[in-house]
């Protein structure tokens, strides 16, 4: 599997947090604690009532979106997609005995996916690419492999590190009221992060 220069630098980035961290918490992942992670999954997992529907975690990591959901809806499908195996490796390791459980190599923008009744994406779209219409080309794919909604969280301020990006939340609204007729914005969770529910 070829990857491009940004590719290159998230896969680069997260092998040196493995190599200081271990690949087996939340540091491998680029979080800066569990909580960081788990405040994310606060905002998204209200999205629906997920049982007995489909879920396309976008950037899988670990698959802990997965451990996460099964206790508020035990009742789902859930695919996982990550591109760096050896993030993918450890989901794979943890998860891959549980039922209605399966997990994907390959990178969302270019690669063959599901399509499932609900998407999320968490944390997998904050990494900077030199396509200034990266983010607006993500949501678009990502919803149009929705049946029924998307969701997805962005860093709205950073510290220029040259791996993240932020993004100003009505101009990534402004995009998604383009694509589908209901949309929710939620930021009263975090100074730096907000969470965007698309519904079919």
């Amino acid at each position: 599997m070829s990857i491009s220069p940004d590719s290159a630098a998230v896969f680069g980035y997260h092998r040196y947090m493995i190599a200081l961290h271990g690949n087996r918490g939340p540091a491998a992942l680029g979080w800066r604690d569990t909580e960081s992670q788990i405040i994310r999954f606060d905002a998204l997992a209200p999205m629906a009532n997920l049982n007995g529907h489909s879920l396309l975690d976008a950037g899988c990591g670990h698959g802990d979106l997965r451990s996460y959901l099964h206790n508020l809806y035990p009742d789902i499908v859930y695919y996982g997609m990550e591109q760096i195996p050896e993030l993918l490796d450890e989901a794979t390791r943890r998860y891959q005995d549980w039922e209605a459980t399966a997990f994907i190599r390959g990178d969302f923008m270019t690669d063959d996916m599901p399509v499932a009744d609900y998407v999320m994406a968490s944390g997998s779209l904050n990494y900077y690419n030199a396509d200034p219409d990266f983010i607006f080309k993500a949501i678009t794919r990502l919803y149009e492999h929705c049946r029924k909604g998307f969701a997805f969280n962005l860093l709205s301020h950073i510290i220029p590190n040259g791996l993240l990006a932020a993004y100003n939340p009505d101009v990534i609204m402004e995009h998604c009221r383009q694509l589908c007729p209901q949309v929710v914005l939620k930021n009263d969770y975090s100074n730096e992060d907000f969470t965007v529910f698309m519904y079919r």
